[in-house]
């Protein structure tokens, strides 16, 4: 049986410094990536999702100066095709930044605003993340609002929903916990 050989990391030319953060969270829930400019937007939505913490179970778009970007799959309106493009095309200098929206029931909202463009690191790994706060809220929890009420449920052992939700969940589940080492791991499975 032939062993599969892993794959190269390849070398970007520029690397963009973003900062992620998904709107209306108190306190705030966000990341700071390094992420090659070279990088399409679909690979990009791939470096959100494990960057935030989401599971890419639903639609997404980015929406940028006044146009939309989405997977072509989705058929949405008018968007253009998020693999035919890549960061630095359509953020060329800093600052700017642009929104990312993420399962259309729940609303979730990233405002995602480029720091930086650096010059490539020798031997850092891209993508990776180096720096954040908090746990991302889980999936189909009903959005900011939803997730309050979450939260809310799982910190009172008198509350009605306390139990379902824990066990919806899991067994436990804490807002705090969030770990940047651990993500640039899990990012260094994202082809760009």
């Amino acid at each position: 049986m032939a062993t599969k050989k892993k794959k190269k990391p390849r070398r970007p030319k520029t690397v963009y410094q973003v900062k992620v953060e998904l709107m209306e969270s108190g306190p705030p829930i966000w990341r700071r990536l390094l992420v090659p400019g070279e990088a399409t937007l679909a690979s990009f939505h791939e470096i959100l999702q494990v960057a935030m913490g989401w599971t890419n179970s639903h639609l997404h778009q980015f929406e940028i100066h006044g146009c939309d970007y989405s997977d072509p799959e989705f058929e949405l309106e008018d968007a253009e095709d998020e693999g035919e493009y890549t960061l630095s095309q359509i953020a060329p200098q800093v600052p700017d930044r642009f929104i990312y929206m993420y399962d259309f029931g729940d609303g979730w909202k990233h405002v995602v605003r480029v720091e930086k463009i650096l010059p490539v690191v020798e031997g850092q790994r891209y993508p990776a993340c180096v720096g954040g706060a908090m746990a991302c809220p889980p999936e189909d929890c009903g959005g900011i609002g939803g997730y309050e009420n979450f939260l809310e449920a799982i910190r009172d052992p008198a509350h009605e929903e306390h139990d379902s939700m824990l066990e919806w969940i899991g067994g436990a589940f804490d807002p705090q916990d969030f770990n940047p080492d651990l993500v640039s791991k899990d990012l260094e499975l994202v082809e760009w």
